[in-house]
């Protein structure tokens, strides 16, 4: 059977706006519940448990793993597990986040009674004021009622995405209140696109023996010699204090072919080379390198100007994922 596309577009387009509409409402209609569910979870000295049921679980399994990688320890519990042992998850310190559209999901009975037996902090996230949920949480978060976007009004649709955008509102509520900062997200992110795109110049740089360098003083077959043996195809050049003054490249080498072996690496070299700081992003540094078209930049300590503190290579970012 042939696709109607304009229809189908149209209906993506119409469930695209009404779940839009959505968000907006529930920006509309936060109110101190919000702030509270924050405080609560800023005072636990465990763990925040996040749980679900179907559709709710899978946005419940999202938000916890949003909640872990920004600061917040977090891990979901599957409700219908935690009645048969997984309870044994949830301790005194800890806070549950419970998500429910109806608030009276049966799975969740057992969990939301565990923590009125043990007095551990309930929030309940629902779509109906007079719920279960809502009424034995501490701290209750209503999403508005609104019709779910698959036009018959049972696929879980509009209320999941309201959950969703509430869990991520608070995971950056609470990154804000704990200061979490970009360092912070990269310990939690060391592999992938997002850790290599935190990552600062220091964590790639080489340094000590392995810096190709020279005195400006320095006959050219020594810098010859450094440059072969630190194999980055580049010696920087000092000055008398030992800052860098200068670099030597295979294209200074190729303008000075005549008489090379006779000058000193201070007459060959080209002054005021590109450098870049050891706390910049190493992202930063592959743009100045593909925009320059060179393949290394010593880096200098930006508080000591031309102290050289290491040098970085366009091969370590790519092995780092960058570029």
């Amino acid at each position: 059977m042939p696709t109607d596309l304009p229809r189908a577009q149209a209906t993506a387009a119409r469930v695209i706006r009404e779940e839009a509409q959505a968000l907006l409402a529930l920006a509309e209609t936060l109110d101190g519940g919000f702030a509270r569910a924050v405080e609560t979870i800023l005072a636990a000295r465990g763990r925040v448990i996040v749980s679900g049921m179907g559709k709710s679980g899978h946005v419940a399994r999202k938000i916890a793993a949003t909640f872990a990688s920004t600061g917040t320890p977090a891990h979901f519990v599957h409700p219908a597990e935690a009645s048969h042992g997984d309870l044994g998850m949830m301790l005194k310190g800890d806070v549950v986040l419970c998500l429910s559209n109806s608030g009276e999901t049966p799975e969740l009975a057992d969990l939301v009674a565990h923590t009125r037996r043990f007095g551990i902090p309930l929030i309940g996230v629902a779509g109906r004021p007079e719920s279960s949920l809502l009424r034995r949480a501490d701290v209750a978060l209503l999403l508005p009622s609104l019709p779910e976007a698959c036009g018959i009004g049972v696929v879980p649709t509009t209320s999941t995405t309201m959950m969703l955008a509430l869990g991520d509102a608070l995971a950056i509520a609470l990154m804000e209140a704990r200061a979490f900062t970009p360092e912070n997200f990269r310990d939690f992110h060391p592999g992938g696109r997002l850790g290599a795109r935190l990552t600062k110049v220091r964590s790639l740089m080489h340094t000590g023996e392995a810096v190709p360098l020279v005195p400006e003083d320095a006959p050219m077959s020594e810098a010859l010699l450094v440059m072969s043996q630190k194999g980055f195809g580049v010696a920087g050049v000092t000055d008398g204090v030992g800052r860098l003054s200068g670099i030597v490249t295979d294209g200074d080498l190729r303008r000075h072919m005549e008489g090379l072996l006779t000058r000193r690496a201070g007459e060959v070299m080209t002054r005021s080379p590109l450098t870049i700081g050891p706390d910049r992003l190493a992202e930063e540094a592959v743009g100045l390198m593909n925009a320059r078209r060179i393949t290394c930049l010593f880096v200098v300590d930006p508080e000591a100007p031309g102290r050289v503190e290491g040098l970085l290579h366009i091969h370590d970012c790519l092995r780092a994922g960058l570029g």
